[in-house]
């Protein structure tokens, strides 16, 4: 009896784990989420500071802090492509907006740049459209930056001295930018740490209509946490990466997988574990603890 229980909770969490990974989206909690995977990435991104997701392609494109290319990978960290770049000096952060085209953020110059991905081609940051968040800060600028496709804004993060959370309205044509702060980041309780990413979860189809599609993930490489934030700065659920310092660029994917990206540099990716599959698990006497909303986890 006991050998066909432990048949029966084995295939059923087989069986759930394999069918979440194109589970419909209901939201984002960081409580449910593991550490599904560790992937080495090539060196052409090496000291990867940023990363984003292009639906159109299934792919992540991945930027380090020395702005010399943009580099795409697949989910599973393999390299299919990469576009050199010249003239930038301290890159941090990316983000996809459709149609093929990109914004790359300089971290001390605060400058974003708007840019068409090519595949093994190249561009220059002189011949590129640039607006500009704000004057030279050093090395406590821009961190990270995240498109919303259901408004058209921006939201981007500034690492310290002071640190904080922007909302930004940009007219690529009239080549301005708006910059309104969206709440204290004192709320997020990591002022001793730095902002090192943000995510807006609007990418994530399933979540339009909800509240949850204006939240954001906000990721602290000195605080070695992910946070999921509400506009006004409340924080809903976390995500504890206590073992991996390196990390600093956060996005998702539209059925709710989030990818993580590391200097070393590394892919980090996180899944949700769905709750029929944990109550499973419990049956083999190895989970016994439903996460709860405003909990966190630890990897």
């Amino acid at each position: 009896m006991i050998k066909r229980l432990l048949t029966v909770a084995t295939l059923a969490v087989a069986g759930l784990s394999a069918s979440t990974s194109h589970a419909v989206v209901t939201d984002v909690n960081l409580s449910n989420y593991q550490l599904d995977g560790v992937y080495s990435l090539t060196i052409a991104a090496d000291e990867a500071s940023g990363v984003t997701y292009n639906p159109d392609t299934g792919t992540l494109f991945v930027i380090g802090d020395e702005g010399r290319a943009i580099v795409e990978y697949d989910t599973q960290g393999n390299q299919l492509g990469l576009m050199s770049l010249t003239g930038f000096d301290d890159t941090e952060g990316i983000t996809y907006i459709g149609n093929g085209e990109f914004i790359v953020v300089e971290e001390r110059e605060q400058d974003l740049y708007r840019l068409t991905y090519t595949a093994f081609g190249s561009a220059t940051r002189g011949d590129l459209p640039m607006v500009s968040i704000g004057p030279n800060v050093g090395n406590s600028g821009i961190e990270g930056i995240t498109y919303d496709t259901a408004t058209g804004k921006y939201f981007a993060v500034k690492e310290k001295n002071p640190q904080a959370v922007y909302e930004l309205d940009i007219d690529w044509d009239a080549l301005s930018i708006v910059v309104n702060p969206l709440f204290d980041p004192a709320l997020l309780d990591l002022a001793s740490d730095d902002l090192s990413d943000v995510q807006i979860l609007s990418t994530v189809p399933s979540l339009l209509g909800t509240a949850d599609q204006n939240n954001l993930l906000i990721y602290s490489q000195e605080g070695r946490k992910l946070l999921e934030v509400t506009p006004a700065g409340d924080t809903l659920s976390t995500f504890e990466l206590a073992n991996i310092g390196d990390a600093e660029g956060v996005t998702i994917d539209p059925e709710g997988t989030i990818y993580i990206v590391g200097e070393t540099p590394a892919l980090y990716v996180l899944k949700p574990v769905p709750e029929p599959a944990a109550i499973a698990t419990a049956l083999l006497g190895l989970l016994a603890i439903k996460p709860r909303r405003k909990s966190s986890r630890t990897a």
